[in-house]
């Protein structure tokens, strides 16, 4: 910055009129300042684009962790290939020592493979990008979303949210994973308010009344929750392992 203003003002010293002009027009000075400032100035596009994009400046390739820290979700590459990992089980193998048994998904083709890596082996990992979406609704294995600032729709395969895909609800915000702008992973709150549509009555009188008890939510799931829960209750979910937190 003090450089920059060293120039302009230079540039004005050396363009000024020596004498005094009634001619002389201010706007016109500035004017071809500004011009030979700019050309002065070094034309770095690639430094632009960065500013212009923050995802590209931030994002980090090239870090590598260990193999025995690889978890389900992480995007890795390997063998000039970008792969998320859907599976990882750490297994021991007699005089081979410990390794990690991983499934991956090929993010190009969509293929996955089974590998083993060792734990103090060297695995690179790609970070990506989270970004927050609204749900729309599910046509066959297909779940719509939308961009909730520029409303650009965004499909994502069922199957990115697993299980708790059964939790998606009309304007949930949900978390998609980008690589690329393409669609990694997708994931619903972990904590989530639904209705008890189906419980067994508490019966008066008997001691040996359970402390929890199965119960019905109005998505179709079954959770255990405390004895006191009763049908029409809402009641918030971890979503994790579909287990009972607290009365709505």
């Amino acid at each position: 910055m003090r450089v920059a203003r060293k120039q302009l003002s230079q540039s004005l010293y050396y363009l000024a009129p020596t004498s005094s002009s009634s001619s002389f027009s201010w706007s016109s000075l500035i004017a071809r300042t500004l011009t030979t400032f700019r050309r002065s100035q070094p034309s770095d596009l690639s430094s632009r684009r960065i500013v212009a994009s923050p995802w590209s400046a931030t994002q980090l390739r090239g870090a590598k962790f260990r193999g025995s820290d690889v978890k389900p979700g992480n995007v890795i590459e390997r063998k000039g290939k970008i792969f998320q990992v859907l599976k990882a089980q750490h297994t021991v193998q007699g005089r081979g020592g410990a390794c990690i048994q991983v499934e991956l998904r090929d993010v190009d083709s969509g293929n996955k493979i089974n590998e083993r890596f060792r734990t103090d082996e060297s695995i690179e990992k790609v970070f990506v990008e989270e970004k927050p979406y609204k749900y729309l609704y599910t046509e066959d294995d297909v779940v719509v979303l939308t961009e909730p600032n520029t409303y650009d729709q965004l499909d994502v395969p069922k199957e990115f949210f697993g299980e708790a895909a059964v939790y998606l609800k009309d304007d949930m915000t949900v978390t998609v994973q980008l690589y690329n702008d393409k669609p990694m992973s997708a994931s619903v709150p972990q904590r989530v308010t639904c209705k008890v549509v189906e419980a067994q009555v508490p019966m008066k009188g008997i001691a040996a009344t359970p402390h929890y008890k199965k119960v019905l939510l109005d998505n179709g799931v079954s959770v255990q929750v405390p004895a006191h829960v009763l049908t029409g209750d809402q009641i918030v979910i971890n979503t994790s392992d579909n287990s009972y937190i607290t009365r709505a």
